[in-house]
Order: C-alpha cells, then sequence, then structure tokens
C-alpha cells in the first residue's frame, strides 16, 4: 500500500475492487451508456477519521480539486494529487466548517460554511460577507452561476442574487416553498432550482413555481421509516441532520431536498431524506429507490457525466446510473465511509466522494 503525507489528506493507493451491480426499471432518461466495464476504486486520499467532507468541486482551468471539509478547506493538483493551498480561518476563511465550494466564471471561489457566512477567494485575496454586507444568513449550504455569470446562494434563510458587476445581493424568501436551501441547479434556459427542506421551487426570472411530496416528488414509505423531526423550519439549536430516530433507525422525510441537479437532457433530479432520488421530466415526478438499485434512500450529492451516466451520493454508498443499470460502491467495496456528502467529476473522467474519514476516487 502506497502513503505519502500531505499537508491536509493523506494519500493511500487501493487495488482495484468490484462492485455491485442490478438493474433497474426502464425510464426515458436521455443517456448514452458505453459498453465499457463500469469504474473502480482507484485510491483513497484520507483527511482525518472525523473529519467530513461536505464539499468537492473542481476548477477545470487550473486542473484542481477543492476539498471542503469540517477542518478547512484545500486545493488538490489533479495532476500529482498534491496539496496546493490549505485554507483556515488564519488564513482567511470565514469559518473552518465549509459546506459549499463554487468556482465563479471570474476564477474566484466561493466558500459557504456554516455560521460564517461566505468567504470569496483569488489569487491570495480574501473578502467575506456576512448579512451587514446583504447576505441572508450565516450559515451558507450551496451556490450556482447563471449564464452571464451572477451568482446564487443557497442559506438557511431564503436564496441570494448577486450581481457580479456591482456585488448587489439580492434576497428571495417568501418566493421559495421553503426558506433552508441546501442545493442550486441551473437548466439550458437560465432557470435556476432550488432544493429545499420542504421541496423544489423554481424561478424563470420572472415567476416561481414549486413542487413538493404531494406533486409526486419523493417514494412512498414502503419501509415504514419513522418520521423526521427535522420538518419545517424548526430552529437551528435543533436542526443537527441527523438521519436517525431515538432508537437507531433511518427516518423518512421525502419533502426534504439536499441536493438538485438538472441533467444534460434537462430533466431535474432531487435527492431526498428517505425518499431515494426523484426524476422531474416537466410534468411528472419519476422515483427510485434502494427497491430499484439505489444504494441508499437519503441522498446526499449528484453528479453526471457528459454521455448522460449519473451519480448519486448516498446513505448506502456511491451509485451509478447509465439508464438502465445501477453500479454501487460501499465501505466494502473500497470507499473511505457509506455516507457519501459529496461527488465532483474530474476533467479526464475520474468521480470522486466525499465522506467520513476523506475522499475516495473512482475510475477506470
Amino acid at each position: 500500500m502506497h502513503k505519502s503525507a500531505l499537508t491536509l489528506p493523506t494519500i493511500f493507493f487501493l487495488a482495484c475492487l468490484n462492485a455491485a451491480c442490478t438493474d433497474s426499471k426502464p425510464d426515458n432518461t436521455s443517456f448514452k451508456p458505453d459498453n465499457i466495464a463500469p469504474p473502480h476504486v482507484i485510491e483513497k486520499f484520507e483527511v482525518g477519521k472525523f473529519v467530513n467532507v461536505r464539499a468537492l468541486t473542481v476548477d477545470h482551468k487550473k486542473n484542481a480539486l477543492w476539498v471542503g471539509t469540517t477542518v478547512g478547506v484545500s486545493e488538490i493538483d489533479l495532476t500529482t494529487f498534491n496539496v496546493r493551498n490549505s485554507f483556515t480561518r488564519d488564513s482567511g476563511l470565514a469559518n473552518e466548517y465549509v459546506f459549499a465550494v463554487h468556482v465563479d466564471q471570474e476564477g474566484y471561489k466561493w466558500f459557504g460554511t456554516n455560521a460564517g457566512g461566505v468567504s470569496r477567494y483569488r489569487e491570495g485575496t480574501w473578502k467575506t460577507y456576512f448579512p451587514m454586507h446583504g447576505l441572508a444568513d450565516y450559515w451558507v449550504y450551496s451556490f450556482a452561476n447563471q449564464r452571464n455569470g451572477d451568482v446564487w446562494i443557497g442559506t438557511w434563510a431564503g436564496v441570494n442574487h448577486v450581481d457580479l458587476k456591482t456585488m448587489k445581493f439580492t434576497t428571495y424568501v417568501n418566493e421559495l416553498i421553503n426558506e433552508w436551501v441546501y442545493g442550486i441547479s441551473v437548466d439550458k434556459q437560465d432557470r435556476v432550482w432550488f432544493g429545499t427542506e420542504g421541496g423544489v421551487s423554481m424561478f424563470d426570472g420572472k415567476t416561481w413555481q414549486s413542487w413538493n411530496h404531494e406533486d409526486g416528488m419523493g417514494a412512498p414509505n414502503t419501509n415504514n421509516l419513522p418520521a423526521s423531526t427535522n420538518t419545517g423550519l424548526g430552529t437551528r439549536s435543533r436542526h443537527d441532520l441527523s438521519m436517525f430516530s431515538g432508537d437507531g433507525k433511518f427516518t423518512y422525510n421525502p419533502n426534504y431536498v439536499f441536493c438538485i441537479q438538472v441533467a444534460s437532457d434537462q430533466t431535474v433530479w432531487a435527492g431526498t431524506w428517505g425518499a431515494g432520488v426523484s426524476r422531474f421530466d416537466g410534468s411528472k415526478w419519476h422515483n427510485y429507490t434502494t427497491k430499484d438499485g439505489l444504494a441508499g434512500d437519503i441522498v446526499y450529492s449528484i453528479a453526471q457525466e457528459p454521455n448522460g451516466v449519473l451519480w448519486f451520493g448516498t446513505n448506502g454508498g456511491v451509485s451509478r446510473f447509465d439508464g438502465k443499470k445501477w453500479h454501487n460502491y460501499t465501505k466494502q467495496t473500497g470507499l473511505l465511509g457509506n455516507h457519501v456528502y459529496s461527488l465532483a467529476l474530474a476533467p479526464n473522467g475520474d468521480i470522486w466522494a466525499g465522506s467520513q474519514g476523506g475522499v475516495t476516487r473512482i475510475g477506470q
């Protein structure tokens, strides 16, 4: 086993491992599946046993992977896998607990933190934004760019639209189906989709629309899981994102959307808390769960390859879905952990999966 010490993570080489594969019910999603064998786990990057990797973002111009953790953020060279930079509060980061990382069209890196606001960084210069600057909240969970480069920021108190020319922050709260926003994605029509604690909202620049479980989003609770107590707005003191009930069982909240992804065919995928992943075709929601082949019914993260293949980070590992078959990866087949909070697609096609303990690289 190869091991080399780095500034934040330690790299471990892991021999190729097999993963389970299951068939799924057919659907109309547009994929271009290939005939090559599914990717396998190649190596692991450890960052500490009790450190969670909450965010992964690729900077394509710099060929770098940004790794946001509960103890800071690091920039990894995707050619050498060496750490280029590591940042904590001492470096200028607003808070070490990083929930979201974004690279905008001007090369600025945006870091959304837990109770510390947003930090923006480029070439050694830092700027931090708090509610006093127009930020909706100190708790920041997601970012996305529109076509003109403007940035959307998801927080626990609504969303911000940031005009990059003027740096003016505009806040939207009542327009959303729920103000706790965890995921943002933009479609080809430049419409912005928001995954919230109460369902999905969409803004087309003029009007808002919303959907939740009553509209078909999220699979039924066929496993009779206990309902999650983290329902509705609640308070920060009790909003701990615990997945388990008091007796240790996984819980169910179909309206709770952890992540959202507009696919290349413009279908919208939403990862839910206990109700699997949901696909919106523009008129109807279609749901996928462990019964169809998904690794886990709590879906934290979604990524897509250029050929349409989708990847899902769940509470039961990682799933790869080519439109026909599911291929699953777990701790037993090489992952550092089964709760996969973040996914990123590298320029060479590798998939990076962030979990407790570090990052796993999956590729050919």
